[in-house]
């Protein structure tokens, strides 16, 4: 494919397979946050409890990270294609078991708790195989720029998602879980309609060795490593999105429309970002991108956490949302191009555990630092340590800082 094509801010969409999986993973998303927001909302409801919606989180993260060993490694050993049909399936079950519930007033948090377990061992199983079927869909030249497109698709159902979802609910919560039993079975059938990918699997039989090969190769390779552990700190230290209904509330004396335009803006930031990139995708100096990327969005924070006026914190909010979605762009295709096809299942495996931990546990640091010092305090000590972050990562991972192009891996330094 020649420079021009592979320019092209279409390019990903000009192979079949790819555009019917964008569209697939696309109707997923928006699947998932539309029951998200209605379970949470009818957890609500029916309970009053406050402790019921943290364990709604909880139960879907925690087998992601109990089955670590195994989700990467099913990736890596069977058709990735077959495994995202099959959870999407699985998905439209769970939405479907929850429609029934509600149907027959037999919502009970027990069983509802049961029901998301099984949708969080979904996911944990989903997420490294359909980060690894990409890069199987379209080739290395392209692959920036599907990376781009998939951010972007992800971003644009998180920030609609929930709109729709919350609309879908104020007219019944059984019509919220219609929806997504639809979009999921729509998500399923367009993955099956994907012509079977090139896959290499790993060659020897399974064993410790082989299971733990995903991590084995992330310490070896510093660069996939830098990449990974970059993100895990950037994110844990600049949590603000966890208090922003304490600055809506206390802080900008916002009613409910203006903490929706908040919690809006960081996708809003990002979507521009990402569109751009797929038109003008990086060339030159995406190490250094990356890490201005990650200065920004610390910046953003810091900003965030000081600004006592609502404008100049959504403009903070976009910021961060743009300059993360730019760093996410490298570090996304960084880790599908250096990462060899073999393990990438069991890569992408740690990796996700790994998004999720430094949400999760970004939630909690601030949380526990807002209790302590303050929310201004402890959003205003999140920006700064990720913009230490910065530095000490560009310090301690050189070879990171000097990646020029995201479309020759074999040329770069190691």
């Amino acid at each position: 494919m020649s420079a021009a094509q592979s320019a092209d801010r279409f390019a990903a969409f000009r192979h079949t397979s790819y555009l019917r999986f964008f569209i697939s993973r696309f109707l997923g998303a928006f699947a998932t946050q539309i029951l998200s927001v209605a379970v949470g909302w009818q957890m609500y409801d029916e309970t009053g409890s406050a402790f019921f919606l943290g364990m709604i989180g909880l139960v879907q993260f925690l087998p992601s990270l109990l089955l670590i060993l195994v989700t990467g490694s099913v990736a890596d050993r069977y058709n990735r294609r077959a495994i995202v049909a099959s959870c999407m399936v699985v998905s439209a079950l769970c939405g479907g078991a929850l429609l029934l519930l509600t149907l027959f007033n037999a919502f009970e948090p027990v069983l509802v708790f049961a029901i998301l377990v099984v949708f969080g061992i979904e996911r944990a199983f989903n997420a490294p195989a359909v980060q690894s079927l990409a890069p199987n869909l379209v080739p290395p030249e392209d692959l920036g720029n599907a990376v781009a497109w998939n951010s972007s698709s992800w971003q644009t159902a998180s920030i609609v998602g929930p709109v729709v979802g919350g609309l879908l609910y104020g007219v019944s919560a059984s019509l919220a879980y219609t929806v997504s039993f639809v979009f999921f079975i729509g998500a399923a059938v367009l993955v099956f309609m994907v012509a079977k990918p090139a896959q290499r699997s790993p060659s020897k039989a399974v064993s410790w060795d082989t299971i733990l090969a995903g991590f084995r190769f992330i310490f070896g390779e510093k660069v996939v490593l830098g990449a990974i552990s970059l993100d895990l700190f950037a994110v844990l230290l600049g949590g603000a999105i966890a208090l922003m209904p304490v600055f809506a509330r206390d802080i900008l004396t916002l009613g409910p429309l203006g903490l929706g335009l908040l919690r809006a803006a960081p996708g809003v930031g990002a979507i521009l970002v990402a569109i751009a990139l797929a038109s003008f995708p990086v060339r030159h100096n995406a190490g250094v991108f990356m890490f201005i990327g990650v200065a920004l969005f610390g910046a953003g924070t810091i900003v965030f956490g000081l600004s006592e006026t609502a404008w100049l914190s959504i403009a903070a909010l976009m910021l961060m949302g743009a300059a993360d979605m730019a760093s996410v762009y490298v570090r996304e295709t960084l880790i599908a191009l250096w990462t060899p096809d073999e393990v990438r299942g069991r890569v992408n495996a740690v990796n996700m555990v790994f998004v999720g931990a430094s949400n999760e546990l970004g939630e909690f640091r601030a949380g526990t630092m807002a209790h302590l010092v303050g929310p201004v305090a402890a959003v205003v000590i999140g920006g700064a340590g990720t913009l230490a972050v910065a530095v000490v990562w560009a310090l301690g991972f050189p070879q990171l800082r000097k990646i020029d192009s995201l479309e020759a891996p074999n040329t770069q330094a190691k």
